[in-house]
């Protein structure tokens, strides 16, 4: 099983940035995605970014242009956001998926953007 480590989070003013970095333990041999899932209080946990092991990336409509993910090392994902808005904020959780299997999950960071 993938274990994942996530670091970065906090609080940062509207307009401001963060980052956030997720490390996977153990063995992730074949095709594989990583990326973010966020969960808002009383919202279902949605999809943010994703990037495969072969490089395909996916943003959601809301953090496209603002948010870049990036994976230099295969088990290591980041994060880039920037010109954050409150209605970001939420508890990030970083995943991980094999092809055919389910996501492992980090234990989440909260990202609070104030107004």
């Amino acid at each position: 099983q993938v274990q994942l480590v996530e670091s970065g989070g906090g609080l940062v003013q509207a307009g401001g940035s963060l980052r956030l970095s997720c490390a996977a333990s153990g063995s992730i041999a074949g095709f594989n995605v990583m990326g973010w899932y966020r969960q808002a209080p009383e919202k279902q946990r949605e999809l943010v970014a994703s990037i495969t092991s072969g490089g395909n990336i996916n943003y959601a409509d809301s953090v496209k242009g603002r948010f870049t993910i990036s994976r230099d090392n295969p088990k290591k994902v980041d994060l880039q956001m920037n010109s954050l808005k409150p209605e970001d904020t939420a508890v990030y959780y970083c995943y991980f998926r094999f092809m055919f299997g389910t996501n492992n999950w980090g234990q989440g960071t909260q990202v609070t953007v104030s107004s």
